[in-house]
């Protein structure tokens, strides 16, 4: 079989006589031709030039095309920062102060769109008969999120309608972006909807249940697989999120994927992830990679598995890592003598913990996996810097992104389990659950 074709007997729930590889090089892959994120995300002879370096490298048996959440808001009038090594970030918030529900839906012409499927078009014609190909969209959620910012986390509570009105209207978006996409050739559209770990069961199956199950049906309809990408904690939503029949469900690092596909196994889901975006790929050895593969590989039972990151990977990420994780993939048992007498060094906090007991005044920390890459951790540290903004500099506050090895092993020594968390004065506030800012103040207050 070659990549394509396990990737589809996979999504078949067929025999396959190996996992597949799905590597998430978004703007990494710009890094293997030598160019900046904002370069490969704007430029479609850059960016396929750049995908097919990484189909090469890292023998793929499927990709994503564009990993961008910012397409369509952009669009829809939201600005973005932009940034060498990662994707744009959502900067402001048209709805913010209004509850108007927009009619505009993006059409082929608008935005980078058109880099989208001129790259879709390049890549279906160079790889589409070997490699099973991803068209990412933003869902529903994130997408009314960087429209109404954090007061959407609110309104769940006191404007049931509206947010039910502006997610059908993000639905209508995410639905003619798929349409696009399949025409393009995309094999597997994922619609990626980090916030979804933010919100409890209870308000997934209140707002999201009914446009999720109506966009995997059209996906559906339209004669294309569908994928479901949440990014931190996810695990109270992994059911929640099969009754909406997805074909795939892929999560992050936060989720233990061993108890997770056993809920997927159930709903005949397949299931995609984890390996540690930050602690592996980004600083681990080549060990540390293969390692964690077979780690997960003997963890889960067969079949129904794409081995993938836990989500876009970033872009510095050693190109030797990759390729130690793809190998162990395609070769676990030659990959096992390799790390048979490995054992990863210990990691230990050499830094100071502040004095959480004569503080001079409230202290606000936010771990995270970084806030201008992980969408839900740019919400939450939204929700805390206006929080600071409401108190009048009446609390400290600082972010600790899990980027570097001093802040991994300060989240280790400060006990930190699910990454974003807000933590008041030493002690978790919230775990993988987006504050309302109201809340977060009087939560400060105490």
């Amino acid at each position: 079989m070659n990549g394509k074709e396990l990737i589809t007997a996979v999504f078949n729930h067929q025999p396959t006589p190996r996992t597949p590889w799905v590597p998430f090089a978004g703007v990494h892959a710009g890094k293997l031709i030598g160019v900046n994120a904002r370069e490969v995300l704007q430029d479609a002879k850059l960016l396929t030039k750049a995908l097919l370096a990484a189909n090469k490298t890292y023998q793929v048996d499927g990709q994503p095309v564009l990993f961008d959440l910012q397409i369509e808001a952009e669009i829809l009038g939201c600005h973005l920062l932009w940034a060498d090594d990662a994707p744009p970030s959502v900067v402001n918030h048209p709805l913010e102060n209004t509850l108007d529900i927009p009619t505009r839906i993006p059409t082929k012409t608008e935005g980078r769109i058109p880099v989208a499927l001129e790259t879709m078009g390049a890549m279906k014609k160079a790889v589409g008969d070997t490699t099973a190909l991803y068209g990412l969209i933003t869902g529903p959620f994130t997408l009314a999120s960087h429209l109404r910012g954090t007061e959407i986390f609110m309104d769940m509570l006191d404007q049931g309608d509206y947010v039910h009105n502006l997610l059908a209207y993000a639905n209508r978006v995410a639905k003619a972006m798929a349409g696009y996409y399949i025409e393009a050739g995309m094999d597997v559209i994922a619609v990626v909807d980090p916030l979804i770990s933010q919100i409890s069961p209870d308000h997934f199956k209140e707002f999201m249940e009914e446009p999720f199950a109506d966009l995997f049906a059209h996906i559906k309809k339209l004669g294309a697989f569908s994928s479901f990408f949440v990014c931190g904690n996810a695990t109270a939503n992994i059911e929640p999120m099969c009754l909406t029949k997805p074909d795939c469900i892929s999560v992050d690092e936060n989720v233990n994927l061993a108890k997770a596909k056993a809920i997927t196994d159930r709903y005949g889901v397949v299931i995609g992830g984890n390996l540690p975006l930050t602690t592996i790929m980004l600083l681990g050895t080549q060990q540390d990679n293969m390692k964690a593969v077979l780690d997960l590989m003997d963890s889960l039972s067969p079949q129904s598995w794409i081995c993938s990151p836990g989500c876009d990977m970033p872009y510095d990420t050693p190109i030797e890592n990759c390729v130690a994780a793809g190998q162990a993939v395609r070769q676990p048992d030659q990959a096992r003598g390799m790390v048979a007498n490995y054992s990863a060094p210990d990691l230990k906090f050499e830094g100071t913990l502040p004095d959480y007991d004569h503080l001079s005044k409230p202290l606000l920390e936010a771990f995270t996996l970084d806030s201008a890459t992980c969408a839900a951790c740019s919400y939450m540290v939204a929700a805390a810097k206006e929080a600071v903004k409401r108190l009048s500099g009446q609390v400290d506050f600082v972010e600790y992104k899990y980027t570097s090895r001093e802040n991994i092993a300060r989240c280790r020594a400060m006990g930190v389990k699910q990454l974003p968390s807000l933590y008041i004065n030493g002690k978790l506030a919230y775990s993988s659950l987006i504050p309302a800012v109201e809340e977060l103040v009087e939560k400060i207050k105490g």
